[in-house]
């Protein structure tokens, strides 16, 4: 697939310079397509009966497999969850932390990870997004260390399989900015988060939770899809490997066009998204105070004199999509594998 194919998938990208899918992806026609067949055959043939049941199944593990290819996990380490949120929060509660234990993170963190942190009973040590001050943070009773592999804020990556390694302490790494992004695995790592319509163009409220090693983690929260088979007390059978963390139901159309997203990703779509992000700097340099990390990503972000939702909505006015990071003064531009140079250039332009 050329590049010219790949963004005619995109029908948005005919009229808007698409820059923002740290937020929300553009969606690709094979995956509405999917989402609306899925609607359609459910509309006309229902919701029941066990053929149905047994489809939907399927593709959940059809999903599972793909997901697992995409990080270098195994099938039975990857649990279908609604978002990185989601996801974080089993982890949380799974672990039984107790007060006195501690969490280290960092100052750059997402409320989608912070929240699930600040509802344990654990302490949690807030440390500079930076290696050695994540290091310097960890003590004796620290069981896990949470934050991203890619950072929302500034793009910057983090070395967390190292961190994990030099502690000796459980990571989980919030894949929001990275699955899909970036190349991002799960080796080293103890938990990873996936973000279905993101970086990964899927549709709304999908994600996944990769977990190393599911007999770790215990199960707070059961839905249905817990168990193999349970008795009237409530005591049941549990489903093996990480399937049993899945909290609910999929339809089929959403399931189909998350394969469909994965899909269509070309073989290329890293080493276009990176020279995407690269030539953005590049035009932005003289324009903005260019916020550039020591490990960058396809994430870029930069302060304007003026107030950045401003700054932002007079873009969005010129159809050129991004965001600003509240609080922080900065505006952020997400360069993924369909972002053409005209976009960038409109981007400059509309700044200039």
């Amino acid at each position: 697939m050329t590049f010219e194919e790949a963004r005619a998938l995109f029908p948005v990208l005919e009229r808007i310079a698409y820059l923002n899918a740290g937020t929300f992806g553009p969606l690709a026609r094979p995956v509405a397509d999917a989402l609306a067949a899925g609607l359609e055959r459910d509309l006309y043939e229902g919701r029941s009966g066990r053929p149905y049941f047994e489809a939907t199944m399927e593709l959940r593990d059809e999903l599972r497999g793909a997901l697992a290819d995409l990080v270098g996990a195994e099938r039975d380490q990857v649990a279908l969850t609604s978002s990185t949120t989601d996801a974080c929060g089993i982890v949380l509660r799974g672990l039984e932390l107790a007060p006195g234990d501690e969490i280290v993170t960092t100052t750059d963190e997402h409320f989608g990870l912070l929240g699930p942190l600040g509802a344990s009973p654990a302490d949690v040590v807030v440390a500079a997004p930076d290696p050695d001050a994540i290091l310097a943070a960890v003590t004796p009773r620290t069981r896990l260390i949470a934050t991203s592999q890619v950072l929302w804020t500034t793009g910057a990556t983090l070395p967390l399989a190292e961190l994990r390694a030099a502690t000796g302490v459980p990571v989980l790494a919030d894949g929001a900015q990275s699955v899909g992004a970036v190349p991002a695995t799960v080796d080293g790592l103890d938990f990873l988060t996936v973000s279905g319509q993101k970086w990964l163009c899927g549709p709304d409220s999908t994600g996944a939770l990769v977990i190393a090693d599911p007999e770790r983690l215990r199960l707070v929260s059961p839905s249905f899809l817990a168990q193999r088979r349970h008795e009237p007390d409530g005591a049941y059978e549990p489903t093996p490997g990480a399937r049993r963390f899945e909290p609910g139901w999929w339809s089929q159309g959403a399931l189909r066009a998350l394969l469909a997203a994965l899909e269509l990703r070309p073989t290329w779509w890293h080493e276009r998204a990176a020279a995407a992000a690269e030539r953005c700097r590049a035009l932005l340099g003289t324009l903005v105070e260019l916020v550039v990390p020591e490990t960058p990503s396809t994430l870029v972000a930069f302060r304007v004199e003026d107030d950045p939702v401003a700054v932002v909505a007079r873009l969005h006015e010129a159809d050129v999509h991004v965001r600003e990071i509240p609080g922080r003064g900065l505006v952020r531009v997400s360069c993924g594998w369909w972002t053409s140079d005209e976009d960038l250039e409109r981007l400059a332009a509309t700044l200039h």
